[in-house]
């Protein structure tokens, strides 16, 4: 395949792309899908090779062809929604050991597309845009480097689904901001509601720079099954 990938360039000699073009050129021309459908496609997580990616629907490789960029950067994101499946057998990636996921949708973007797109507040103008800008990108990488995320555990998929569903997360941490609040945690609890569905309780701690009095917020998300939702309006969260 190495070979194929090289006599397929070859036919576009003389088009001054860089390796990445190259390949994203090819793997997203519809003629070439037979290359896209024969690479291994890996997900990492900070760097570390986690899940190989198989579409449940054989159209959707191009959802994968679409996720490479002519230029990688370190805050590009994917968000991959599926189902986790078995280790890969030995002949699937050249021996590559990994959990299989049958993925039904991915979201590609960079970090500064999604902060742009988080909804401000209405009360949020001016010179204070910026800031919001500031406190949103800040909320985000907390949650992005949260230990081991790699979207194995109930606790990460809540995380991971405010992340990038929920802005009132974001409108939260900048008000607290506003009044001199800083946010030290992030805590995922069983929720007393669970029963015949699985809810958790996201709960978000903003301290005071000054007095280090602690306020806190909480939000429920159903992670009951593959796509999940709120259950719940960000409230003020009081220990029991």
């Amino acid at each position: 395949m190495e070979k194929e990938f090289a006599q397929a360039g070859g036919r576009l000699t003389g088009s001054g792309l860089t390796d990445r073009q190259l390949l994203r050129t090819l793997v997203t021309d519809r003629q070439n899908r037979y290359l896209a459908r024969s690479l291994c496609w890996v997900f990492s997580v900070e760097g570390v090779e986690c899940y190989i990616l198989r579409p449940r629907d054989p159209s959707d490789f191009e959802l994968l062809a679409e996720a490479v960029r002519d230029e990688p950067r370190r805050d590009d994101l994917d968000v991959v929604i599926g189902t986790l499946g078995p280790i890969a057998p030995p002949e699937a990636c050249n021996g590559l050991a990994l959990p299989t996921v049958a993925f039904d949708q991915i979201y590609s973007f960079d970090r500064d597309a999604l902060v742009d797109a988080i909804p401000r507040p209405e009360s949020v103008t001016g010179a204070d845009a910026d800031q919001f800008r500031q406190v949103a990108g800040g909320l985000l990488d907390r949650i992005m480097q949260m230990a081991d995320n790699a979207g194995a555990t109930d606790a990460h998929r809540a995380l991971n689904y405010l992340a990038v569903r929920y802005p009132a997360i974001y409108g939260a941490a900048a008000e607290a901001n506003a009044r001199d609040l800083s946010l030290t945690g992030v805590q995922v609890l069983p929720s007393v509601l669970s029963g015949a569905r699985k809810i958790v309780e996201v709960v978000f701690t903003y301290t005071h720079r000054q007095t280090d009095v602690s306020e806190k917020k909480f939000v429920r998300v159903d992670v009951t099954e593959q796509f999940l939702f709120l259950a719940g309006k960000l409230a003020d969260y009081f220990d029991r």
